[in-house]
């Protein structure tokens, strides 16, 4: 009996196992779907000094920014050009030597232009960022904001402005709305002889239609 408790105990310290062993490491996937944000993330916020800016005839203020857990969050406001679905279509964060094009819009309010009155957009705007980023000197820039015309708004309100920079630029390209389905819609009607469809369409489609350039451009000091 004595020897068999000696032969027990080696049994069973060769199959427990070892403390480097009892370590799990979860999968990469299972340890980012966790909602936890880690205390090492700081959460800062910041008034900005200059928060208005205006380029291309509108006018863009950026409210507040504040680092929440992993996101830098900008609240921001823009005038729109006309009744058309306008957004940021291009933003980035600078800080420390990095410039961060990856992004998040949030809509948080919308303002419909009234007689007299342009109308207005607010978004939040949201760049992840990792805990040790150097925030004490960073920049948002809005390049641009863009839109997608509503059903009818090609007619009503696009086709005018395209017809006269055909007209003053010296294209010979006529448009005019046709009734389809119900629904008045832009056509080509006449191109010049030289031209193909395909080239009078990239003309009339062009993203300087639908676009409107900056930038508009927003220091802040968030230090850590």
């Amino acid at each position: 009996m004595k020897k068999l408790i000696p032969l027990l105990l080696v049994f069973i310290t060769a199959c427990a196992p070892s403390a480097q062993e009892s370590a799990v490491v979860l999968p990469q996937f299972l340890a980012t779907a966790t909602p936890y944000i880690d205390p090492s993330y700081p959460s800062a916020q910041v008034e900005l000094a200059a928060p208005n800016q205006t380029a291309s005839g509108i006018e863009v203020r950026m409210e507040r920014a504040a680092v929440e857990g992993k996101n830098l969050n900008a609240d921001v406001c823009f005038t729109l050009p006309d009744t058309s679905d306008w957004g940021i279509s291009f933003a980035s964060l600078n800080y420390g030597g990095t410039v961060l094009q990856e992004y998040g819009t949030t809509l948080v309010s919308l303002q419909e232009p009234t007689a007299g009155q342009p109308g207005l957009r607010c978004d939040t705007l949201t760049f992840v960022v990792p805990p040790d980023a150097d925030l004490t000197n960073a920049t948002i820039v809005i390049e641009s904001i863009a839109t997608t015309p509503r059903e009818g708004e090609y007619c009503s309100v696009y086709m005018p402005k395209i017809q006269q920079a055909m007209l003053e630029r010296g294209i010979g390209i006529a448009l005019d709305c046709v009734e389809e389905n119900g629904v008045q819609t832009m056509k080509i009607v006449s191109i010049p002889p030289e031209m193909t469809q395909e080239q009078a369409e990239q003309y009339v489609y062009s993203d300087e239609f639908y676009t409107v350039k900056g930038p508009w451009s927003f220091s802040f000091n968030l230090s850590q």
